[in-house]
C-alpha cells in the first residue's frame, strides 16, 4: 500500500523569494507556491517567473511541491499553467473548482503541453456551488485526463460565500466538510482540511487539527512554519496505535486464521475490515518515518 504523507501542507507566497528558498528546508510533508490569493495583481507576472524558477532548481527533498495559479478566467490564468506545466512539480492546484468542466479543460492543456502523467491536480474546494456539486467533482477522477488526487478546503472562501461565521469548531460547516471528505473517499482522493488563520492561537490550531483527523481527513494546510509541527503530530498515527495496528496484522496472517473474517484478539471481536485499517495506518506510520 503506497502512501504519500499530506499531514501539514505550507502556502507560500509566489512573490516572497526569501519564503520560497525556506520552503526547501521546512518540515512540511509539501508546500504549494501561490500565484493567486497571496500574491499582489501587479505582482502576479514576476511571481509565475519566480516561482518556476525555483521549482524547476528543484532541491525540496521528499517534500511535495505544488502550484497555485490563478483561474483561468483570469487574466493571469493561462500563463500560470503554462509556467506551472514546464516547471512540472507535483501538483498543480486548482482555485475555486465548481464544475467537472473545468477540470477536463485543465485536463486537456496539460496532454497538449506534453506534461507528464506524475504532475497531478488538486481542487480547491472553497464555494457553495463547489459544494453543491462536490459527488460529480470528485468523480471526475474516474477520468485520467483529469490527473484529480486531492481536495484542498478553502474554508475562508466557503465563509466569505456563504456568510456562514467562521467559528471554533466550525458548527456551520460540518456538514459541508462531512459531503466532501465521504465524495473524497467514494473516488479515492485525498482531503486537506482549510487554514487556521489566528497562528499564535496554538490551542485553537490544535483543536482544529484534532477535529480534522477525527473527519477523517489527510492532513492540513498552514499558513506559518509554527504550525508545521503540531500539525504533524496531529496527522501522524499514535505509536500505541501503531503497535495495535501490526499486532492486528500479524494476527490475521497465522496459519490459524487464514482465511477467517472474524478473529478475537485479547477478548475483543476483530474483522477483517479491522486489518484494511490496519494496513493503512502501519503504511502511513512507515512512509512517515522514511521521510526522516
Amino acid at each position: 500500500m503506497a502512501i504519500r504523507p499530506r499531514r501539514s501542507v505550507l502556502y507560500m507566497p509566489g512573490s516572497n523569494a526569501r519564503a520560497l528558498e525556506k520552503a526547501r528546508e521546512l518540515p512540511a510533508d509539501g508546500v504549494i507556491l501561490d500565484l493567486e490569493d497571496s500574491v499582489a495583481p501587479d505582482s502576479k507576472t514576476e511571481a509565475r517567473a519566480r516561482v518556476a524558477e525555483v521549482v524547476k532548481a528543484g532541491g525540496f527533498g521528499p517534500r511535495e511541491v505544488v502550484i497555485r495559479i490563478n483561474g483561468l478566467d483570469t487574466p493571469w490564468g493561462a500563463e500560470d499553467l503554462e509556467a506551472a506545466a514546464a516547471a512540472a512539480p507535483d501538483a498543480i492546484l486548482l482555485p475555486k473548482v465548481e464544475r467537472v468542466e473545468q477540470l477536463e479543460t485543465v485536463g486537456r492543456r496539460l496532454e497538449e503541453l506534453g506534461v507528464p502523467a506524475q504532475t497531478r491536480v488538486w481542487a480547491m474546494i472553497e464555494t457553495p456551488l463547489a459544494i453543491l456539486n462536490i459527488h460529480a467533482i470528485a468523480a471526475a477522477a474516474r477520468n485520467p485526463q483529469t490527473r484529480l488526487s486531492v481536495f484542498v478546503l478553502g474554508t475562508n472562501d466557503l465563509a466569505k460565500e456563504t456568510r456562514a461565521a467562521l467559528i471554533p469548531g466550525r458548527a456551520p460547516m460540518l456538514a459541508w466538510l462531512s459531503m466532501c471528505v465521504a465524495a473524497a473517499r467514494v473516488y479515492g482522493l485525498d482531503v486537506l482540511d482549510g487554514v487556521w488563520n489566528q497562528f499564535k492561537d496554538m490551542d485553537g490550531f490544535q483543536a482544529e487539527c484534532a477535529q480534522g483527523v477525527e473527519f477523517g481527513m489527510d492532513g492540513k494546510t498552514v499558513i506559518h512554519p509554527s504550525q508545521i509541527e503540531p500539525c504533524n503530530a496531529a496527522f501522524s498515527p499514535p505509536p500505541a496505535e501503531v503497535e495495535r495496528a501490526r499486532g492486528i496484522i500479524a494476527a490475521f496472517e497465522r496459519p490459524e486464521n487464514a482465511g477467517k473474517g472474524v478473529i478475537t484478539i485479547d477478548g475483543r471481536m476483530v474483522e477483517l475490515l479491522h486489518a484494511e485499517m490496519a494496513r493503512r495506518t502501519v503504511a502511513l506510520a512507515d512512509a512517515i518515518a522514511a521521510r526522516g
